[in-house]
């Protein structure tokens, strides 16, 4: 009696069903989820953030005539589409006044534009640390942090910064 040929059926068998093991594979993981916010909507919603309070305290500081002279010129940049342009003039301005929130603020809207969501934080956590934790310019900083973190699908930080939003809003004095 043969019985080495069982033990090759055996083998043969084995052998066949490891290769249509190796036929079949777990499916791919999905696809990380995709953001299709533009940075103009990124930016639509840092604007309405922002809002628009009479009955709200804010503070504006003098500037020199040179910085406000950039500005103005980075605002005709942006609203011509001249993103980097409108970066450049910001750039230079912050040359003059590094510590300026509201110009900080300013530039990180443009890199949020362009779609640097990392340079968009930097800018508005600096702005941030060095500004009014009040106001219209606050809740802008923080709405620019919150649209980085959604743009990088990073809802817990994006959460955590919108919270900060209301945070920034404080009554004027009530005057009878």
């Amino acid at each position: 009696m043969n019985h080495t040929l069982p033990i090759h059926r055996a083998l043969a068998v084995l052998a066949a069903s490891l290769a249509l093991a190796a036929c079949t594979s777990t499916p791919p993981p999905p696809p990380p989820p995709v953001d299709t916010t533009t940075p103009a909507q990124r930016m639509a919603a840092v604007q309405a953030a922002a809002g628009a309070d009479d009955k709200e305290v804010t503070v504006q500081p003098l500037r020199d005539t040179q910085v406000d002279d950039l500005r103005q010129i980075a605002g005709e940049r942006r609203g011509a589409g001249d993103l980097a342009g409108a970066a450049d003039a910001l750039n230079q301005a912050l040359l003059l006044v590094e510590d300026d929130p509201a110009i900080l603020q300013e530039r990180a809207e443009i890199a949020l534009l362009q779609g640097d969501w990392a340079r968009a934080e930097t800018l508005a956590r600096k702005a941030l640390a060095l500004g009014s934790r009040t106001g219209p310019l606050c809740r802008r900083h923080w709405a620019t942090i919150e649209q980085t973190h959604l743009a990088r699908v990073e809802k817990e930080n994006a959460a955590s910064a919108h919270a900060q939003i209301e945070a920034c809003t404080v009554p004027g004095i009530i005057r009878y």
